[in-house]
């Protein structure tokens, strides 16, 4: 059974993810063009419209970049994505994400992880996280859903300069 990337039905009564197309570019970037948002994040410029199309031409050449919609209202909320899955390994990468102010300490990210991680635990036995050395607030997001850190490097991002991580793991358990 092959890993899908980028699934059309993740969805639970919080969220739902929908694969991104080009056409998500504004409504995105309206959460994204937040300064806070990034302000842990190892490119703190992000929320610059230029620095963002950055990021959001990445996201729609990994094909496996989402927009995170509340199921409730329909508002755009942010996105994440699958990248780097490694057949051989049995593992894939969580990551890029980024959540809107309006949702933070509401459960959103919390339903995200839990999607995420139940699609890919069908497919994989490891599910890895690159975050930012700096980003304190996603550490403590990470390693309250049972994410352990597993080791630290420089991360290359599409289009960007390389920036310290800290590699965090989950395994299917």
């Amino acid at each position: 059974m092959s890993f899908d990337l980028q699934p059309t039905a993740l969805k639970n009564d919080l969220i739902a993810l929908i694969p991104l197309k080009e056409s998500d570019f504004e409504e995105l970037y309206d959460v994204a063009s937040d300064p806070l948002v990034w302000e842990q994040h190892p490119n703190k410029l992000r929320y610059q419209r230029e620095v963002f199309q950055n990021y959001f031409e990445g996201a729609i050449l990994s094909k496996g970049a989402f927009l995170i919609r509340d199921t409730q209202t329909n508002e755009c909320i942010g996105s994440s994505r699958f990248y780097d899955y490694d057949e051989n390994e049995k593992s894939v990468l969580i990551g890029y994400t980024f959540i809107g102010r309006k949702f933070w300490g509401a459960g959103y990210n919390k339903a995200l992880k839990k999607l995420m991680l139940d699609h890919a635990f069908q497919y994989v036995d490891k599910v890895y996280f690159h975050i930012g050395a700096f980003n304190i607030r996603s550490q403590k997001a990470i390693e309250k859903i049972g994410a352990v850190k597993v080791d630290e490097f420089e991360v290359e991002y599409y289009g960007e300069e390389s920036k310290l991580n800290f590699v965090y793991l989950i395994r299917k358990s």
